[in-house]
């Protein structure tokens, strides 16, 4: 009988001691489940947005002209806001329609003259704005700004900032509640360079003729009779039909449209409209 008890014992601690190490061996598993899901979510994918070297031109216009000429301070809270509006998605899907958008910024922004003793101090925060992802940190979530000391009797300006000379607000009700779509902040942003591509808004394009006349090259004196009897044809437009043009009539050829600089906007814009 006493055989019978230790024999019982024993085996009851062994089922103990394997429920034991079966228990810590459970425990540890959240805490790798929750460390895996923690660097998944830290690896979350960017939102990509593309801009060119006009973007680029048409930040650092903006920076300029709408900060009084300022000093780097007013630039990148003026370059924020144009950000914040590109990645809000209530506004143009490129930096220069954003700026180029019809009263909303300084007018003449995309025409008027850059002084070049700013250019560089210019280039410098569009780049950090574009390539690093900075932002003016007191700037925010504000897409607005006016001209430091004016006042409006509006209850939805909710000031944060005062930078190159403007008061950035954002527009909030009573309860606090952004009233527009908030922005991306500027570690979800990824923005790609596109060289060689337009991002012109279509409002701002140029219309221009398509074709112009090119008159026909004079005969070839040294051609045989052979070369003598071609006659040239335009381009086919479908397997059935082709068109013969008569001598000295003129060929419609495309050209390529104008550079952006060549393009004048075609109303003015108010002032200090950010």
């Amino acid at each position: 009988m006493r055989a019978e008890i230790s024999f019982g014992k024993s085996l009851i601690g062994i089922l103990f001691v394997g429920l034991a190490a079966a228990s810590c061996t459970t425990t540890s598993k959240p805490a790798a489940t929750a460390a895996n899901t923690k660097t998944k979510q830290g690896q979350a994918a960017k939102v990509t947005f593309n801009y060119t070297a006009k973007d680029r031109e048409c930040l650092q216009r903006a920076m300029y002209f709408e900060s009084q000429h300022s000093d780097e301070d007013g630039y990148m809270a003026v370059g924020t806001v144009v950000m914040n509006r590109l990645t809000s998605g209530a506004y143009p899907p490129s930096i220069c329609g954003v700026v180029a958008q019809k009263r909303q910024f300084a007018p003449g922004v995309m025409t008027r003259e850059v002084k070049p003793q700013a250019e560089t101090e210019l280039a410098t925060a569009a780049d950090a704005i574009l390539i690093k992802g900075a932002r003016h940190p007191a700037v925010r979530d504000a897409m607005f700004f006016h001209t430091d000391g004016l006042k409006f009797p509006y209850d939805n300006m909710h000031y944060v900032t005062v930078a190159g000379g403007n008061a950035f607000y954002e527009k909030r009700d009573a309860n606090g509640t952004l009233e527009t779509p908030p922005p991306l902040p500027s570690y979800e942003v990824a923005m790609n360079y596109v060289p060689g591509e337009s991002m012109l808004p279509p409002q701002f394009e140029a219309l221009i003729p398509s074709a112009v006349p090119v008159p026909l090259p004079a005969p070839d004196p040294m051609a045989t009779a052979s070369t003598g009897q071609m006659r040239i044809v335009a381009p086919v437009t479908s397997p059935e039909t082709s068109v013969e043009p008569e001598p000295g009539m003129p060929i419609a050829i495309p050209i390529p449209r104008p550079a952006y600089d060549s393009v004048m906007l075609g109303e003015s814009l108010p002032a200090n409209g950010g």
